[in-house]
């Protein structure tokens, strides 16, 4: 008998979840269909795939050199399909993207949505993780897109340069700093508490990188997962925070922070895009890439696009290259 994508499909739930309940959960079929499935892929492969640990499995040496093979097989397949059931002249399908906070939460969205509204039969789906996850998401194809800051260290994936964001330090407009004009290395980092974002964040690990040496100076008081919670925090007089000027133009205009730029540091940093060199583009993704591209150019440095006027201007330009085009 030969083995089937289904049962790929099943030992690859199984080494994800390392546990036949939860890969039957996953996959919405019974407990037995899956164990059943199992037991036929590892009696034709000629052994066990998996270490049985209580109820974890875990897998073996075979079963590690199964898993990525069989994750390959199922992206080919999944490529072939799209290939020969999409129609080339119709921007319709649904899209999953993810990107980090910075991304996620203050550029993308008003992209998304602008997009949406152009092409109706368009849907794209996103989530917003930090970009190590992100990489993960990608990587696993449970995602088509990533939207990242940070560098890439996955090698099933492929980044494309999309945008220079600039990270800068915000402190409360009373805070002791909050005068200066530049904040000043070593100096300034000795006497200041800081409120950081989580490990596998990509701001915190090019502020980190960035500050080389003079990392170990850092005296955190507190670590968060949300861009909104540490402008809060920042904002109450918990300490400083370095984030992504993106995300603070609003509370820069209304004087609730205030931003430093680091001195003799080059704190600008490449945003990405990301997907799995074996994806295929589909008509939908080129699209949403394309436009994402001309979107890039209208950013200008540290200007972000979910201001209206700016949305408008860029919509118009987007319309008038694309009907240069197609004349």
């Amino acid at each position: 008998m030969a083995i089937t994508f289904r049962q790929l499909e099943i030992f690859i739930a199984v080494a994800e979840t390392q546990q036949v309940t939860r890969a039957s959960k996953k996959l919405f079929l019974t407990q037995s269909a899956v164990s059943m499935a199992l037991g036929e892929l590892e009696n034709q492969l000629g052994g066990p795939l998996f270490d049985r640990h209580g109820r974890s499995l875990l897998l073996n040496d075979r079963g590690r050199y199964l898993l990525p093979l069989s994750k390959q097989i199922l992206n080919q397949v999944a490529n072939v399909e799209t290939m020969l059931t999409e129609q080339s002249d119709s921007v319709a399908g649904v899209l999953e993207i993810v990107a980090s906070s910075t991304i996620g939460n203050y550029v993308l969205p008003h992209l998304i949505g602008a997009f949406m509204q152009l092409h109706p039969d368009a849907h794209i789906n996103m989530l917003v993780v930090n970009t190590m996850a992100a990489e993960n998401l990608v990587a696993k194809g449970e995602a088509d897109l990533g939207f990242v800051e940070g560098e890439i260290n996955v090698e099933s994936l492929i980044a494309t340069d999309w945008f220079e964001d600039e990270l800068g330090i915000i402190v409360n407009p009373s805070h002791k700093l909050a005068s200066h004009k530049a904040f000043k290395i070593p100096e300034d980092l000795k006497e200041t508490s800081w409120v950081m974002r989580e490990e596998g964040s990509g701001t915190a690990e090019i502020f980190t990188k960035k500050l080389g040496k003079h990392s170990s100076l850092l005296k955190i008081v507190t670590k968060t997962g949300h861009t909104e919670a540490i402008k809060k925090a920042v904002e109450s007089g918990t300490g400083a925070a370095c984030l992504s000027a993106l995300t603070v133009r609003r509370e820069l205009e209304h004087g609730w922070l205030k931003m430093l730029v680091i001195e003799g540091i080059d704190m600008r940093r490449q945003l990405r895009i990301i997907q799995h060199k074996d994806k295929i583009i589909t008509r939908l993704m080129a699209e949403f890439l394309d436009f994402c591209e001309l979107a890039a150019k209208a950013i200008n440095g540290k200007e972000c696009l979910s201001l209206p006027e700016n949305l408008k201007k860029f919509l118009k330009r987007y319309e008038l290259e694309k009907n240069t085009v197609q004349q």
